[in-house]
């Protein structure tokens, strides 16, 4: 059964890189031609501050039990490819799956933006800024149960 999002997100996020970008998923080659777009990790971390202060309150109120943070780097897990490149990772039990059960003892759900990946794929602080909204509300829509598959049909990929 595929998700929606939940009301008040947009339907198509104006993406310079269009659907099929990189949220969580491998990223391999972007890049690696340039650069990274320097950026303090202070404008780093207000810029991430800005895209959660964009989450409408009714959503934001509604998000339950999750932590997020920032990130130099994803390291790849034993069993994951080496070379895979994440902007965003949600950990944790989507707000769709729990049960009353859950907040007995329940650590927090992580969400975790990574900084490196982000500045890699930029050219401009106006870019950065996109990237970091885009990925956190990707990541935020995880927590609220909506799938990768159903993020890429409406171009949060």
């Amino acid at each position: 059964m595929p998700a929606s999002l939940p009301p008040g997100l947009p339907i198509n996020p104006d993406s310079p890189s269009g659907p099929g970008n990189a949220r969580d998923r491998g990223a391999n080659g972007v890049g690696k031609d340039r650069a990274p777009f320097p950026m303090s990790e202070a404008d780093f971390e207000a810029a991430v501050n800005d895209a959660l202060d964009r989450i409408p309150p009714h959503l934001a109120k509604t998000m339950n039990n999750v932590a997020i943070f920032i990130d130099d780097d994803y390291v790849p897990r034993p069993g994951d490819d080496p070379d895979t490149v994440l902007l965003g990772l949600y950990e944790g039990v989507p707000l769709t799956e729990r049960d009353s059960w859950w907040d007995a003892g329940s650590l927090p759900d992580r969400i975790i933006i990574y900084r490196q990946p982000i500045l890699d794929i930029c050219t401009s602080r106006e870019e950065v800024v996109h990237e970091v909204a885009v990925t956190v509300t990707h990541e935020i829509a995880h927590h609220f149960g909506i799938s990768d598959e159903r993020l890429h049909e409406l171009g949060w990929g």
